[in-house]
């Protein structure tokens, strides 16, 4: 019984929410998609970037911004799910954590790109500082894979939960990063603990 009621409450909170009515109105696959506008919007993440990485794109919401924004580039997004095809996005169906996703990526790829973005997390748990743990673990296994295939001036902009692991993924990114930045989106809801990090110019 406690299982359905939680079920049913997430289903209200869905309806009531503004973010998911508009994504559906605009023809988005999630309302994630405007936590990526707002960063965008802010940090001008996207200026001058013509290559892209989506890492935990499904259902690939994000990809169809990057989709939009960058109009004669070259973009590649991976997640485990397989999602309905995006006009000008590559599409990899595999767990980014394994090697041989890697190299599929690194292989799209003749160069160093310009950006690679992350909203991957795990099903949350109930137990917040757990959550925080895995989803940066995720993070900075992102990061480090970033740090390898951005240009000098590539960007980097990953989910974060605020946790035990929060300073370490921020002290990381600072010794990779030259400009280092956290920022809850006005889309995020005020109940969740995300924030996303976001890192411009490698050392």
């Amino acid at each position: 019984m406690k299982k359905n009621k939680i079920s049913k409450n997430w289903i209200n909170k869905q309806h009531r929410d503004i973010y998911v009515r508009k994504s559906k109105i605009e023809g988005y696959r999630s309302r994630a998609i405007y936590k990526l506008e707002e960063i965008d919007q802010k940090f001008k993440i996207l200026k001058e970037v013509h290559t892209a990485i989506d890492l935990g794109a499904a259902p690939g919401s994000w990809s169809q911004y990057l989709s939009e924004k960058i109009l004669n580039g070259k973009i590649l997004a991976i997640d485990l799910l397989e999602f309905k095809k995006i006009n000008k996005v590559h599409q990899i169906i595999g767990d980014f954590s394994k090697e041989e996703s890697k190299q599929k990526i690194i292989e799209h790829f003749d160069k160093k790109v310009d950006l690679v973005v992350s909203d991957m997390a795990v099903n949350t748990t109930g137990n917040k500082n757990l959550d925080s743990i895995v989803t940066g673990e995720l993070c900075l296994d992102a990061m480090i894979f970033a740090k390898n295939q951005l240009n000098h001036k590539g960007k980097f902009i990953s989910k974060l939960f605020m946790g035990s692991s929060f300073n370490e993924v921020v002290s990381e990114a600072k010794k990779i990063f030259k400009e280092v930045r956290v920022f809850k989106p006005p889309s995020s809801r005020k109940d969740s603990k995300e924030s996303f990090i976001i890192c411009k110019i490698l050392r």
